[in-house]
């Protein structure tokens, strides 16, 4: 059989097509690039949280180039304030709001569980105190060590201040409603109230568990040691859940940096690392 060399050159073209279309057909569609996130990121509030919140702005702004995050301690009650105030995008708090931050429009996002626990100076020798007795003390019913157990030594309080989240938090859940005595010194940060209490003779305070190092004492509470297990069980009592406020639902580079805050990527790595909890394991 023969053919015609117009017929061939047709039939060839046909081929080539044919297969061209074979080609694009087994190829998946590229994804779409996802917009690159920028901007700036402002909190303030609760250094309680710093250690939770400083390895999450690291992580973060290694995937968002162009996003830059600054944050701030202050306190949980300066936290709240300024971003009702519209001066920081995201407020960090210990505590839930206060009854007049209720109609500001601010949105709770609970990252994490920050449990406390109380510290003395390393030379105290006692190793618990029951919940009465920590009330007796911070209250200034209690100013001697050997009132409680301990050698005739004279107790030191070292506290944080009214704006303290903290402060609020211990006030709640240990003192229950009792106010604190005035005679005691205040630090305005959790970590400037571990070294005074590690330089400072029978001193006692708290801190967020995650500050409490070798250079201080901790002690129990009603006989139940701080662990992560101990809080998820119920069994010990002393902790907060960890906020951060908005001004109205988060976008852009806010809600991308809470997001991933509260992402099982950054919860599995880094709570339980930071000394937090992730907020998916409490038994509600």
């Amino acid at each position: 059989m023969k053919f015609s060399k117009k017929f061939l050159a047709g039939a060839l073209a046909m081929m080539m097509g044919v297969s061209l279309l074979a080609g694009c057909g087994g190829q998946k569609e590229a994804p779409k690039a996802q917009a690159e996130i920028s901007g700036t990121v402002t909190a303030s509030g609760s250094t309680a949280l710093l250690p939770f919140l400083k390895p999450a702005q690291e992580e973060f702004q290694k995937k968002n180039p162009k996003v830059t995050v600054n944050i701030a301690g202050g306190g949980s009650f300066t936290g709240m304030n300024q971003v009702a105030a519209g001066s920081v995008n995201i407020g960090n708090s210990d505590v839930f709001l206060t009854p007049e931050l209720k109609d500001k429009g601010l949105v709770d996002h609970q990252v994490a569980v920050a449990p406390f626990v109380f510290i003395t100076n390393p030379d105290v020798t006692v190793d618990n105190l029951t919940q009465q007795q920590y009330i007796d003390i911070f209250t200034g019913k209690i100013t001697n060590w050997k009132e409680v157990g301990g050698k005739d030594q004279k107790i030191s309080i070292i506290h944080r201040a009214k704006s303290s989240g903290s402060r609020a938090t211990i006030a709640e859940i240990v003192l229950k409603g009792a106010a604190f005595t005035d005679n005691a010194v205040i630090q305005d940060s959790n970590g400037a109230v571990r070294a005074a209490i590690a330089s400072t003779p029978g001193a006692i305070g708290y801190v967020d568990a995650p500050y409490a190092d070798n250079t201080v004492k901790t002690l129990a509470y009603n006989g139940v040691k701080f662990s992560p297990e101990n809080v998820i069980d119920g069994k010990y009592p002393v902790f907060a859940y960890e906020h951060m406020y908005t001004k109205g639902e988060p976008t852009g580079a806010v809600k991308a940096f809470i997001d991933f805050v509260m992402s099982k990527e950054f919860q599995e790595a880094y709570a339980e690392k930071s000394g937090f909890i992730p907020i998916t394991k409490m038994k509600k």
